[in-house]
């Protein structure tokens, strides 16, 4: 009897550790959670990069990456912006990214479905898409060069994702 009493006093002790870590708290100044984002981050408007700003993180993040995707697209989840090695003394990135391969302070930015580095902004070809923002503070600046993939960067953050977050918008062509 005494082995299982003290295994049920352990569980929930380990489950509220496990549980009590914070997501990163991302938004952006241009659309609010589960809103619709405005034409201009679209291909319908000038089709530049919408401003994003994070408040919360571990205080071990050595760098942040950013990847926007919609996975309502017709053909599986459409990758929007792939960007990273965002040092971790940066909080925010304004709106109308150079849409290259290396930004200021290093930063560098993969290549989305688009096939070209930089952001793509929402065109869905029919009905209203989610458009997923999901940001990662990692525990190392990653030895990449500029031009990942969505698959070779997640791969290349295995085991140095410390916090994670995400901000959702939506969009539907007039």
């Amino acid at each position: 009897m005494w082995p299982l009493f003290f295994f049920m006093i352990i569980l929930p002790v380990q489950g509220n550790t496990q549980t009590s870590q914070k997501a990163i708290k991302i938004s952006s100044g241009a659309f609010k959670e589960g809103e619709t984002i405005p034409a201009k981050y679209t291909c319908d408007g000038e089709n530049i990069s919408p401003p994003l700003a994070w408040t919360w993180y571990p205080k071990r993040t050595e760098s942040f990456a950013i990847i926007a995707d919609d996975p309502d697209a017709p053909m599986g989840t459409w990758v929007h912006w792939v960007i990273y090695n965002i040092p971790a003394s940066v909080n925010e990135l304004a709106e109308n990214l150079a849409k290259t391969d290396t930004l200021q302070q290093g930063i560098l930015q993969g290549i989305t479905d688009f096939r070209r580095p930089g952001y793509g902004g929402p065109c869905p070809p029919s009905g209203t898409h989610r458009y997923y923002f999901k940001i990662y503070a990692l525990d190392i600046m990653l030895k990449a060069k500029p031009g990942l993939s969505k698959a070779q960067l997640l791969e290349a953050m295995k085991g140095h994702i410390i916090a994670q977050g995400q901000l959702m918008g939506k969009y539907k062509r007039k």
